[in-house]
């Protein structure tokens, strides 16, 4: 099963917002910026050579490179754009796949990527073990199961929501016995 409206939605949002994300090195990817490092301090309250003592943290500042920001800049305008094509697509594990590499990759910032792969994934869980994603649907649906199990019924039998609404209760079908598989039964010997 593909996407469906609200998670492709969603999805579309997420790739946009990764993308917004990546706007913000466009300034420091056009000239040398400075960033402040921050270190602890060592013994007592003094701090290492370069550094200042700014309350209790040593600090300092560093001229960076465009060259620096690159590679993050990179990654999260490429996996923006991947979220954004495989919600076009309907694909719910690329979706999943791409945010949690983008919310790995970017640290704090990427939280919000990480709810994203996460809520697909356990929705994607919800559909394949229950028949529906939402929280309704598929809680429903255990309680059915449960009940069919304490009653001694086969708790494997799926749902199938017929053209007109009604529903009925379908189960795999056994596979009949090969010859060249299944192993020959003992003779008896009398």
């Amino acid at each position: 099963m593909g996407l469906d409206s609200l998670e492709r939605g969603i999805s579309f949002f997420g790739g946009v917002i990764a993308l917004i994300s990546g706007a913000f090195f466009i300034p420091h990817l056009l000239k040398n910026t400075t960033i402040t490092v921050t270190a602890k301090h060592v013994k007592g309250k003094s701090c290492a050579a370069g550094y200042k003592l700014v309350a209790s943290l040593c600090e300092k500042s560093q001229i960076t490179h465009p060259s620096y920001w690159w590679p993050q800049f990179l990654l999260i305008v490429a996996a923006g754009l991947v979220i954004l094509l495989f919600a076009w697509l309907r694909r719910r594990v690329g979706v999943i796949v791409a945010g949690l590499l983008l919310g790995l990759a970017s640290g704090t910032a990427g939280v919000v990527f990480l709810f994203l792969a996460g809520w697909l994934g356990l929705r994607a869980w919800r559909l394949q073990k229950y028949g529906d994603a939402s929280f309704s649907g598929s809680s429903r649906r255990a309680r059915e199961m449960g009940q069919a199990r304490k009653q001694g019924r086969e708790p494997s039998a799926k749902k199938v929501r017929g053209a007109k609404g009604s529903t009925a209760t379908t189960s795999a079908p056994v596979p009949s016995p090969s010859k060249r598989y299944t192993p020959k039964k003992p003779t008896r010997r009398s």
